[in-house]
């Protein structure tokens, strides 16, 4: 199966390096050509690059690190709260620079960020907010009452692995509960507050702990 078409953003290991360029796995009978003037570092064969795949003036597939070329800031065509494919590129101090749907740059900060990514991951994520200049922040969780939905899920399984119970609560330290669940502390709130109401969990002073045959995920 192909692992990047013509107009993608991909992440694809070096297969051979020689006096032409570096030549990458995308999962085509041919390898496809990343030339020197296409280049940001001297790739190595093993090692992984994120590249944008296009046609040349001859017509011929290629792949360029200088993705600044072919992704834009500026975003056209999406609304908060808009599901989109987002592929990691670099970590930064709020979070993670990404691709959005293989054309824009967009921000995943790390408040939105429920799980470990690494460079060139593919997920999914949502449009957060669509800026004045057109810039993208964006999150891994759903807007409404879904976000809700979904780190309500994060914290009963975590209670199932854990026993019945977390030592997590309204007053814990927000680092404690990013560390453990990987979600706000605003979020784990909220959430907890609708599983309570769910007559899913009792909300102790210093935890939360699972109501007794509340072990079927809730429809």
């Amino acid at each position: 199966m192909p692992k990047a078409q013509l107009g993608e953003v991909a992440y694809l290991e070096v297969v051979t390096v020689n006096e032409t360029g570096a030549f990458l796995d995308w999962g085509h009978p041919r390898d496809v050509l990343l030339p020197f003037g296409e280049q940001r570092f001297r790739p190595t064969p093993g090692k992984r690059v994120l590249v944008r795949l296009y046609e040349d003036q001859q017509g011929r597939p290629v792949a360029s690190q200088k993705l600044d070329r072919f992704v834009q800031d500026e975003a056209t065509g999406l609304a908060p709260g808009e599901e989109v494919e987002l592929i990691v590129a670099d970590a930064t101090d709020l979070g993670y620079k990404v691709v959005v749907n293989h054309r824009y740059w967009g921000l995943l900060y790390r408040d939105d960020v429920t799980r470990p990514l690494r460079r060139g991951q593919r997920t999914q994520g949502y449009v957060k907010r669509v800026r004045d200049d057109g810039r993208l922040d964006l999150s891994l969780l759903p807007p409404g009452p879904a976000r809700l939905d979904v780190v309500g899920e994060q914290i009963l399984k975590a209670l199932r692995e854990s026993g019945g119970y977390l030592p997590l609560s309204d007053s814990s330290d927000a680092a404690a509960i990013k560390a453990r669940l990987g979600v706000s502390k605003n979020a784990f709130k909220q959430a907890i507050g609708r599983l309570y109401k769910q007559r899913l969990i009792v909300i102790e002073a210093h935890g939360i702990r699972l109501v007794p045959g509340a072990t079927a995920d809730p429809t």
